[in-house]
């Protein structure tokens, strides 16, 4: 019955504002319209929200083969995820954000699965669990972000390669772009998270740079960063005592722990064309290498994209290939999708989407 109920909030996805979520980390945007001046503004229009709510079904099917014999294993899930997401406007610069997210705190995923043994009354507000809780400071090409926020690190096409879409940082992160470039950097702790199980702290230090190289009516970008993370080589595991493909040895204490440092090193190529077949198209290429570890250190992924779902009625559809060496990226903050998440897998991903109406 709970299934049923719940089911038909598909038909009224929550909508708190004009524009869709298009973040993970529930980006608020400004009104389109006239930007009123802070002075002129109100207490009550200090302060934005924006939420939405998406109900999935889901089936997976994983086969084992012991010897010569293969086994089906087939499991069927019906899951939510809710978003929340507020702004204050404290300043013409300075804001202060919170969002919250269903999920207990999963570090890359919001999704929570619909129990028939649990009643409706416990479902959506006991998951939730703050995602956002900083201040953001804005001016002109420049975004400085202390506290906890969505990452501020461009992937191309949106690969997952090295950052699951649902990751927060915590810490301090700056960000600069304008027409030509971005840069990305921050200094962070993951550790101060939620559900994190490793026994020492883990940092994380990372710059980024971007060259945009525009084209009569297509776009290049080139970029090259560093994800050096401190602490994780003889640390446990960093979140729900999962390895997430990542090689673990076990030490004289017996316990399971990190066999190597993570010092990602990130490459990558992008190249987006406005108009194929009345569409706008982009094609990706990435590498990320570990320089910390000797073996199995190299993962990669190519991507292309026909179409944006960003109006009514609008489609597009995305093809990936991956291949992920088992220490060539944190398989905690990778992508939590493909393969059951995690490092130590390749194989190809097909995504489309389609644009129903304002807010669904």
């Amino acid at each position: 019955m709970n299934k049923i109920i719940l089911s038909t909030l598909m038909l009224t996805t929550l909508a708190m504002a004009e524009s869709d979520i298009n973040h993970p980390i529930e980006r608020i945007e400004e009104v389109k319209g006239v930007k009123k001046d802070l002075h002129e503004k109100s207490i009550v229009d200090r302060f934005h929200f924006k939420g939405d709510l998406r109900l999935r079904y889901e089936s997976k099917e994983t086969f084992y083969k012991d010897g010569t014999e293969t086994t089906n294993k087939s499991t069927y899930h019906n899951r939510y995820r809710i978003r929340l997401g507020s702004v204050i406007d404290l300043t013409e610069n300075l804001t202060f954000d919170a969002g919250m997210r269903s999920g207990y705190g999963n570090p890359t995923s919001g999704n929570q699965t619909f129990l028939d043994d649990k009643a409706l009354s416990d479902y959506m507000w006991q998951s939730l669990r703050f995602n956002t809780l900083g201040v953001t400071y804005k001016d002109g090409d420049h975004t400085l972000k202390v506290g906890r926020h969505g990452y501020m690190i461009y992937r191309p096409i949106k690969s997952q390669l090295i950052w699951d879409n649902d990751i927060s940082l915590n810490g301090i992160n700056y960000n600069f772009e304008n027409d030509s470039r971005i840069i990305n950097l921050g200094i962070n702790q993951p550790t101060y998270a939620e559900r994190v199980t490793a026994r020492d702290t883990v940092n994380l230090f990372f710059g980024q740079y971007v060259e945009k190289i525009k084209l009569d009516d297509s776009q290049l970008n080139l970029g090259a960063g560093i994800y050096y993370y401190d602490g994780l080589k003889g640390n446990t595991a960093m979140y729900y005592n999962k390895q997430m493909g990542n090689t673990f040895v076990t030490n004289t204490a017996g316990e399971k722990v990190y066999e190597n440092d993570y010092n990602i090193l990130e490459a990558f190529g992008e190249f987006k064309v406005k108009d194929v077949f009345g569409k706008p198209f982009a094609i990706a290429a990435g590498v990320a290498y570990n320089a910390a570890a000797s073996n199995n250190n190299f993962g990669y992924d190519l991507a292309f994209q026909l179409g944006k779902a960003k109006n009514i009625h609008d489609w597009q559809v995305k093809y990936s290939y991956t291949d992920l060496q088992e220490d060539a990226v944190l398989g905690a903050h990778s992508d939590s999708d493909n393969f059951g998440g995690g490092a130590a897998a390749k194989g190809h991903a097909i995504r489309t989407k389609y644009k129903f109406d304002q807010n669904t």
